[in-house]
């Protein structure tokens, strides 16, 4: 297997920004992150992850994209999710299950609605 060069690097790296970069013509303009580390599996990251994968089926909408990611440093406060709206300030929610998870969807991702009594911070 060849050695990856740096051009390489800045190659994949630019991918992988325009793929989850929410975007104005319409394509993706909500994404919301589910933080998979240890700790937040440990949490119950998974059923966040299927509550949300089962509202989404539900939602039909093609302008919402879900991604994972890794710890986001706030083990305590985990499963954590990150909702960002186009031209909105991303809101981080914590301790998050099943039911508050279809409710964040349904009410902030659906109709521009923040969950104050979930969110931990806006980044």
């Amino acid at each position: 297997m060849p050695k990856l060069t740096i051009d390489d690097l800045k190659r994949i790296k630019e991918e992988t920004t325009k793929a989850t970069a929410l975007r104005h013509d319409g394509e993706v303009r909500i994404k919301i992150t589910v933080h998979m580390g240890t700790c937040g599996i440990a949490a119950g990251a998974r059923e966040v992850m299927k509550s949300l994968m089962a509202e989404m089926a539900e939602a039909d909408r093609q302008d919402i994209r879900v991604v994972t990611s890794g710890c986001m440093g706030m083990c305590s406060s985990e499963p954590n999710i990150t909702v960002e709206v186009i031209d909105s300030e991303p809101i981080v929610y914590q301790h998050m299950d099943a039911n508050r998870t279809r409710q964040v969807f349904r009410r902030h991702v659906l109709q521009g609605e923040v969950q104050t009594d979930f969110a931990l911070a806006k980044l």
